[in-house]
């Protein structure tokens, strides 16, 4: 979620209208497997989710794509997470595996150790705190990544947990026939006070509308333009197992485990380096809990961090807009070889927005989807930057028309996309919109422990 456009006024948004506009590459694909084949690994990686990993494992007994193992791995719990899993897997007869740790260690080394101890063609990575609302969510996102060689990653459209939510899913008939056999399991987290509920349905409300305008707008504009997003959402998403394999194999010898403060936003990254896409799916949904709104802060800095953290690593990805002229130059006298359009007229698999693999192609030529980090750093740094400067200079009647002609735009937007819910949606934006400015003033503290990072003490330590 690092690339969201804090301003829907922006070269992001725009990026995605024109992809709108535009259309979808419409090559017709020839797979050269059948996903129905593939043998897939659910992974959920766990720390003290007691309340939650039974949500998560009924959603996966719910598909219609059952996988080989469903492997548990507990990073250090103090509460009962893996009594409960254990429990409920037992109950339903589900091939659960357990990996126990004894303190945590974070969840890149979750997912590099298993897709190099176990042979799955896909990799199904679930949070314990996720659950996933579609039943064919694992089916569609391996049929798509089998739609084409440069398929690497390929999620749903993820949505925040609210409390009714969590009791409708431990109100239907699996679960509460496990808590009618197991009445020592206790699945209902502890309410708190007042300021405790009005944060988390301040939390509920302001990552709907945030997710409803990235996942709902701007990524699928993205997709249609370039056929890829920045980075799979890694709270439910399906790899292609020896890509990952692949990948770590490459970087774990030079940083280790100290990607980025985000696994998924570097792994996207890094396939997208390779020449591979992301993909998110429309028509299958999943959701996931999320901090409260005191606690808002920490996961925009970790988002935000591991963002210009990857932007940092993959200059060469970044820098793809300049290289468009190499790509036209490339292309123009590849229309003009009659040995390459013969060879193009042979090839008997074929792929939309297909491009060579390879970080050499990205170094020389860039990837057009490149487009997006780069206009999305440029606006993380430029958009906070001139709204301070406003603020230092006292320009309040720009800084006022600014904000407000924006948020006319952005609550329109976000009326339009939200079929069925439109005028809830008005409100919810409208109320929401100071905290949206708040996060995007936030970013400048990002922006300064990064600028410390790189010039100041060279930290490279960056550690989810």
């Amino acid at each position: 979620m690092a690339t969201t456009p804090y301003f829907v006024l922006s070269p992001s948004a725009a990026l995605s209208i024109i992809g709108l506009i535009r259309g979808p590459d419409k090559t017709d694909p020839t797979p050269p497997e059948d996903w129905r084949d593939a043998v897939v690994d659910v992974v959920i990686p766990a720390l003290n989710e007691q309340a939650s990993v039974v949500l998560a494992l009924e959603s996966v007994r719910r598909q219609t794509k059952q996988p080989r193992n469903i492997i548990l791995v507990d990073d250090g719990s103090r509460d009962r997470t893996i009594e409960y899993a254990r429990a409920f897997a037992e109950h339903h007869d589900m091939p659960l595996t357990v990996i126990q740790r004894d303190h945590p260690i974070g969840k890149t080394p979750t997912i590099k150790r298993q897709s190099r101890e176990y042979d799955a063609d896909v990799e199904f990575i679930l949070d314990a705190d996720t659950y996933l609302d579609a039943d064919n969510y694992i089916a569609r996102t391996v049929e798509e990544l089998y739609k084409g060689a440069g398929i690497a990653s390929a999620c749903g459209v993820i949505l925040p947990t609210r409390e009714k939510d969590r009791r409708r899913r431990i109100n239907e008939p699996a679960i509460s026939a496990f808590l009618d056999a197991k009445e020592e399991v206790d699945l209902h987290q502890p309410l708190g006070n007042w300021w405790h509920r009005l944060n988390r349905n301040l939390t509920a409300v302001y990552r709907q509308q945030l997710y409803t305008f990235l996942q709902r707008f701007v990524y699928v504009g993205q997709m249609k333009f370039f056929g890829s997003i920045t980075n799979p959402v890694g709270c439910a998403v399906a790899y292609r197992r020896k890509f990952i394999k692949d990948l770590f194999d490459k970087y774990e010898p030079v940083m280790g485990d100290d990607l980025t403060n985000s696994e998924d936003i570097f792994i996207g990254f890094a396939l997208m380096n390779e020449g591979y896409r992301n993909i998110q799916l429309q028509d299958v949904t999943a959701h996931s809990m999320e901090p409260e709104m005191r606690n808002l802060p920490r996961q925009i800095y970790m988002w935000s961090s591991s963002f210009l953290q990857s932007c940092y690593y993959f200059d060469g990805l970044l820098g793809s807009p300049f290289k468009v002229l190499r790509r036209i130059r490339k292309r123009y006298r590849e229309k003009h070889d009659a040995e390459v359009r013969k060879l193009v007229a042979q090839r008997k698999i074929r792929e939309p927005y297909r491009q060579p693999f390879g970080v050499v192609y990205t170094e020389e030529q860039g990837r057009p989807a490149g487009w997006i980090p780069f206009l999305a750093a440029f606006e993380k740094v430029a958009f906070p930057t001139a709204l301070l400067i406003m603020i230092l200079l006292q320009l309040w009647e720009p800084l006022v028309v600014t904000l407000i002609a924006e948020m006319i735009v952005a609550v329109g937007i976000l009326t339009y996309i939200s079929k069925g819910r439109r005028f809830k949606a008005f409100l919810q934006g409208i109320l929401m919109t100071p905290i949206r400015y708040a996060s995007l003033l936030y970013d400048l503290v990002t922006i300064g422990r990064f600028a410390t990072d790189l010039w100041i003490t060279g930290n490279r330590k960056w550690h989810k």
